[in-house]
């Protein structure tokens, strides 16, 4: 077993126990911070399967907010539960993909072009949400429907947050799952090879992108089955989408677990700056990290933990025998 393997093996083993360790008032404030991490990381990761190909993807925001309003809504005025409305909200979010990926592909909208067309889609379904008010609750956002009982497997709440860990972590670990099996599948290989000699790539540019839109949706469903609301500012739009980005541009696009450590990073500084500084000097939190990203994406283009990663690569490439 390699050092990596141990070490995540490790690494899950704490995550798995963290919930039932003795820290006093601390321990429900961090599983919710895990929680939201874990989330994040996952959408974060559905988020590299494009951009690692050349597909960056400015408006994940819309396939985020299409599943979380689509779930929220189905169970508010239809009673459907989130196994179903979820499913369908993915399938929904799954033809916005289409919609927006196939002529892409098919007439070569790529590059720059191709982020400014998810940018202003993004936006679209933010002021769509807005606009349709009556179901929605416009720019204020809407409520979950509370369940009869506390706890609830029917309809995705619990009482406990350390229900919803456990369900996140699992999520967050079938992610990675997802994003391995994609790495290796000869699907990549063909594209990545098709890609670099010029060939016309649309059926697998679609299916990168449609995969995508489904993971991101089904983050979307377990963020407001979570917070039990959802808001068009914190579930869609530009900033939405940039917040997507740059995590994982921070962490590194073109590594397993530069997601889920660029996620961390940004919701465990955001959360530091925003209890140290509170209500003091009103934009300086969001001030300092914006120039924590900016240094670390001039200065580190493949991510944090892909510049760490790299450098022990090359550190025991040195020191191996020949």
């Amino acid at each position: 077993m390699s050092w990596a393997r141990l070490l995540g093996g490790l690494v899950v083993a704490f995550l798995a126990v963290e919930p039932f360790l003795p820290l006093g008032r601390m321990r429900e404030y961090l599983v919710h911070v895990l929680v939201q991490i874990f989330i994040w990381s996952f959408i974060g990761g559905a988020w590299s399967l494009m951009g690692r190909f050349g597909l960056v993807s400015l408006g994940h925001g819309a396939f985020l907010g299409v599943g979380a309003y689509a779930t929220c809504l189905l169970w508010n005025f239809f009673g459907m539960t989130p196994w179903i409305g979820g499913l369908l909200a993915v399938l929904l979010t799954v033809a916005l993909a289409v919609v927006i990926g196939y002529p892409c592909s098919r007439f070569q909208v790529v590059g720059h072009y191709f982020g400014l067309v998810t940018l202003a889609v993004s936006e679209v379904i933010r002021l769509l949400i807005i606009a349709e008010r009556d179901w929605t609750g416009g720019s204020l956002g809407v409520s979950l429907k509370p369940a009869p009982s506390d706890s609830s497997i029917w309809a995705l709440q619990f009482a406990d947050k350390r229900v919803f860990y456990y369900i996140a972590m699992a999520v967050w670990l079938a992610g990675l799952w997802v994003w391995v099996r994609v790495d290796r599948s000869m699907a990549s290989r063909a594209m990545e090879a098709a890609a670099s000699v010029g060939i016309h790539v649309t059926r697998f540019k679609l299916g990168i992108t449609m995969l995508s839109a489904a993971l991101t949706a089904v983050g979307g469903v377990m963020l407001v089955q979570y917070l039990a609301y959802a808001n068009p500012d914190t579930m869609s739009g530009i900033g939405v989408s940039l917040r997507i980005v740059f995590a994982v541009v921070l962490g590194g696009m073109y590594s397993l677990l530069g997601s889920s450590v660029g996620t961390a990073l940004t919701i465990a500084l955001s959360e530091f700056l925003r209890i140290y500084f509170g209500i003091k000097l009103i934009g300086i939190a969001e001030t300092i990290y914006g120039l924590v990203l900016i240094l670390c994406i001039i200065f580190l283009p493949s991510g944090i933990y892909g510049s760490l990663r790299d450098a022990l690569r090359r550190r025991y490439s040195k020191t191996a025998p020949a």
